[in-house]
Formats: structure tokens, sequence, C-alpha cells
């Protein structure tokens, strides 16, 4: 876990907004369980089909991570072809897949996965076929919108401020801001973290990111210890 000031897209507050949302029926494509694929190196070549001879772009951890050489690179495994893993990216745009060669990364799985609906302000955090966790959150702004898709945990931060707008953690997510470019000085990532304001939670409040009670995100981070490349699904 990184110990340094958090920069995520979408964190800071505004006046609340009315929610006045109905909540539909929604079914997870996530599977119980979820494979993680991490880089052995802080940079991994990145192809655009299983097979190909030369990589379409290489990724690096410092246009990743925070803090590079402490957190390493780590992806969502969407498919398993051969000597070839098929990945989720973190990068724009949202939804990016790639393909990795097997021997770059090492494989785990885990049976966390983290579901938000935005309509109805809730995170929920699975444990295989149990639900550990049933919370309400705050989410992004009409105008600056969390988005939906299917993300991952990428970091884990711990901002040095006790008190400050982030809370007592903040994970990092694969996605970013549809609205925001830049914020903050950061690249317009959004995450899950937690709140100074937790009047704020159950409100459109924030420029994208998904905030927590302080209590909640402690718990996810102390009790579940959940890894990286936890899968995140954000239901819009």
């Amino acid at each position: 876990m990184a110990l340094l000031t958090v920069v995520l897209a979408g964190c800071s507050s505004a006046e609340p907004e009315p929610t006045g949302h109905d909540t539909a029926p929604v079914t997870s494509e996530l599977p119980a369980e979820s494979w993680i694929a991490t880089a052995g190196e802080e940079r991994v070549e990145v192809f655009a089909s299983p097979g190909d001879s030369e990589p379409g772009t290489v990724l690096a951890a410092e246009d990743v991570v925070s803090v590079p050489g402490q957190i390493p690179l780590t992806f969502l495994v969407a498919e398993q072809q051969d000597d070839w893993v098929q990945v989720h990216l973190p990068v724009r745009p949202n939804g990016t897949t790639g393909w990795l060669r097997a021997e770059d990364v090492s494989l785990t799985s885990t049976e966390f996965r983290i579901e938000v609906h935005l309509d109805d302000h809730r995170l929920l955090l699975h444990h295989g076929d149990a639900v550990v966790m049933n919370v309400k959150v705050a989410v992004g702004r009409e105008d600056v919108p969390t988005p939906g898709g299917v993300y991952y945990i990428k970091e884990l931060l711990q901002p040095p401020q006790a008190g400050g707008p982030y809370g007592a953690y903040a994970y990092g997510l694969s996605g970013y801001s549809p609205v925001l470019e830049s914020f903050a000085g950061g690249d317009g990532v959004i995450g899950i973290h937690g709140t100074n304001e937790p009047e704020s939670i159950g409100t459109d409040v924030s420029h994208g990111c998904i905030r927590m009670l302080d209590e909640d995100v402690t718990r996810m981070a102390e009790e579940f210890g959940l890894p990286l490349g936890t899968p995140v699904e954000i239901f819009a």
C-alpha cells in the first residue's frame, strides 16, 4: 500500500443534487471467480491479437500507477488462450482490452468482486456467492457522471492527511472520467474512496468517483484486503 497524496479524477465536492432515481433490476456479467494478471516487470508489451509478432504498444507502470516500483502493473483477465492472456487495460477509452504473453505475467484468482449501482447509490461487495457488504455511496453528478462498465482495482492508496477529502483509503480504478481529461493534476482516473463529508453519501455529488463512508472503505481495505485486480462492475 502506498502512502502519498491521492489525485483521483472525480472526487471533489459540489452541492449534492437530488437523486429521485428508480432502481431497475440488473444482472452482473462477472463470474464468481476472476483471474488477475500481474506483470513481472514495470513495462509489459501489449498485443492486438494472440500470436502477433510485434506489440501494438508497451504499457509502463509510470503511466498507470501512482508509485512505480511499489505498485505492480496489474490487470483483470478477460480470456485465456494457450500462451496468451487477454486483459482489461487501464487506459482510455474505457473498455479497452489487449493481449499479453502468459510468460510475462503471473496469474492468481479472487472470489471478490464489487458492484456499484449508480441509480440506487449502492455498493455491493461479493465474495463468491455471498454479499459481504451492502452500503450506500455517493456518485458523480449528472454533468460529470461516474462511467458505467467493467473495471478493476489497479492500486490502493492511503492519503497522508487524516480527515482529507479522500478519507482513510482510496482505490484507483482502471477507468476514466468520460468528461474530464485531467483533474487536480491527475489524468481523470476514477476511484473508490472515503470522505470527510459523510452527509454527501446517497447523493450525486462527485466529479465521477465513488465515495464511501470512511468506516466502509476502511473495512474493505483492512478486513477484506481486496487484492489488486479485483473486478468492479458499475451499472449506470
